[in-house]
């Protein structure tokens, strides 16, 4: 089950499905500005799924093509893209699963110059609340595999969330705190090494 949820979280991608406003537009921008923006990124995540389980766990992530999810123990999950793969481990099941990194929403956030009005991308939604924008997208060649939606806070805007909706309406929804944008990052993080996850290294070592 854990694998599928997070399957599903990396198997999405984001050409507009409508004609955008010149607020919407804006936005667009701003967001695509925001995130492109991002040399490398650190921040606390938690992360609910469909059936109120929750976990929690840091994040990194170095643009382009890299990023690391190291969930908190008990919880026996990692995810690692290391620019062409995004690698997910399932420590009780001593499992590890390679996808293509732009076949996944995570090769979206983590492209060297992400544009939503990307022919690869096809942009369902912009919406902008009381503080927030969404902006909602799934990718082109797959419309029926779900969504993806990025929560922006704007004020200051910065990233706070990202939710994904399956193809059977199921979602996982993934918030940050805590983030450090800029600042060295260790390489190795974004490597994956059988030998040093089976004994059971601290990725904060």
């Amino acid at each position: 089950m854990r694998r599928l949820i997070l399957i599903a979280f990396l198997t999405l991608f984001a050409v507009p499905a409508f004609a955008l406003t010149d607020a919407e537009s804006a936005m667009v921008k701003k967001a695509e500005t925001y995130l492109n923006g991002i040399a490398t990124l650190k921040a606390r995540f938690t992360q609910v799924n469909a059936d109120g389980s929750s976990h929690e766990g840091d994040l990194y992530i170095s643009r382009p093509g890299k990023m690391r999810l190291v969930y908190d123990p008990p919880t026996p999950m990692l995810m690692v893209a290391d620019g062409v793969f995004l690698i997910y481990v399932d420590k009780d099941m001593d499992d590890v699963s390679h996808i293509d990194l732009n076949d996944t929403p995570a090769g979206l956030l983590l492209k060297a110059n992400l544009s939503f009005t990307d022919a690869a991308v096809k942009l369902i939604s912009v919406k902008q609340g009381p503080g927030t924008v969404e902006i909602t997208a799934t990718q082109t060649k797959d419309t029926a595999a779900g969504k993806l939606t990025f929560v922006f806070a704007d004020g200051p805007f910065e990233l706070k969330q990202w939710r994904v909706v399956d193809a059977q309406n199921k979602e996982v929804r993934v918030t940050l705190s805590n983030t450090v944008l800029g600042g060295k990052l260790d390489s190795k993080l974004f490597k994956y090494d059988a030998r040093k996850e089976s004994r059971g290294t601290s990725d904060r070592d």
